[in-house]
């Protein structure tokens, strides 16, 4: 069954895309996840074959991620890098799991978006999208997406599908977080459909040996006070290995706060993850990063990132530090009592 919510947002979505006219660009936030890549799939699937329009689907930064260059590859989902495209080429724009003026996405700042669909708390700007279908109690901008499909009355291919679920299942981290009935119902209905043999491929590809050096980084690294944990990996071949590690340190034992950052280019990009149901990630982001960048999230789950050049004195590793204490410190914890929790944590001196 299609919730209400859907068939009467679907319905003003339909009338604004059947008036518009020319070529649509849908924009994903930068270097985007399964979450984002399923969602825009999905979008260009509802406008290209549910209402007979030219699409082009797009994202700023890198697709770095082994499992995320796997589901591109092996679903055939077509999607470009926003720098090799030209924006005078494109009538409308869609944005998809990211808003206007978040910092996270490649929209210039003077246009303004036709359709925002996304699961993250609203954004003032959004509000002056003539479409916008924000749901931050939903687990994946996915979910919506194909709500949205089934409401046209489009089926949902095998390879869409497979992408859904893969989507969902990581950005809920496998109905661990953030997650509502709807997540799950779609879920559910779609998995009888899903390639199996490609979703194993997607979930188990060939690792480069530089993500086993970024990981052994991060855990020789880890500092720690209380129930928090904290990685600093230096430089990063692509950012997103930073919410990968996140992920992978939220898991430590004793632990219910995670912070992972990393260098990529002119930004230093943050990651933070809590096993607190009612711990709202997103607010804690915002605050941490302040003027200094860009933040969100919502519940268990942020990103963000902070100009290097903002770095007190030029000093990264000041501003590492600085980061690591103001979280400690509004986690109600003594960044004075950070101590290196590492395999080789005091092991000098012997």
């Amino acid at each position: 069954m299609i919730p209400e919510t859907t068939s009467e947002r679907f319905g003003a979505l339909e009338g604004l895309v059947r008036r518009a006219r020319g070529r649509w660009l849908v924009l994903t936030h930068d270097n985007p996840d399964p979450d984002a890549i399923a969602a825009a799939a999905s979008l260009a699937r509802l406008l290209r074959t549910g209402f007979a329009r030219k699409v082009t689907v797009a994202y700023g930064g890198l697709i770095g991620r082994a499992e995320n260059r796997e589901m591109v590859r092996v679903l055939r989902i077509r999607m470009s890098r926003v720098r090799h495209l030209q924006w005078s080429n494109y009538k409308h724009v869609a944005l998809v799991d990211t808003q206007p003026l978040t910092g996270n996405n490649q929209l210039p700042t003077e246009l303004r978006p036709d359709i925002v669909i996304d699961h993250h708390p609203i954004r003032a700007a959004t509000r002056e999208s003539p479409f916008s279908d924000i749901r931050p109690d939903y687990g994946a901008s996915a979910t919506i997406l194909a709500e949205y499909l089934l409401a046209a009355g489009l089926e949902i291919p095998r390879p869409r599908a497979t992408a859904m679920i893969y989507a969902i299942r990581t950005e809920t981290q496998d109905f661990r977080r953030n997650f509502v009935t709807a997540d799950k119902q779609l879920h559910d209905q779609l998995l009888p459909t899903v390639d199996n043999r490609a979703l194993g491929r997607i979930q188990s590809p060939r690792l480069p040996l530089s993500y086993y050096e970024t990981i052994h980084r991060a855990i020789e690294g880890l500092e720690a006070v209380g129930t928090l944990v904290v990685s600093h990996l230096g430089q990063v071949e692509q950012p997103d290995i930073v919410p990968e590690v996140a992920d992978l340190l939220i898991r430590l034992e004793g632990k219910t706060w995670a912070l992972c950052t990393g260098l990529h280019e002119d930004r230093m990009y943050l990651s933070l993850r809590t096993s607190n149901a009612r711990g709202d990630a997103g607010r804690l982001m915002r605050r941490l990063i302040g003027q200094r960048g860009k933040g969100g999230g919502h519940g268990m789950a942020a990103g963000g990132w902070v100009l290097v050049e903002k770095a007190p004195g030029g000093d990264v590793d000041a501003l590492r530090s600085l980061l690591a204490r103001r979280l400690a410190t509004y986690l109600k914890k003594n960044p004075d009592r950070f101590q290196a929790i590492g395999p080789t944590a005091g092991s000098e001196g012997g």
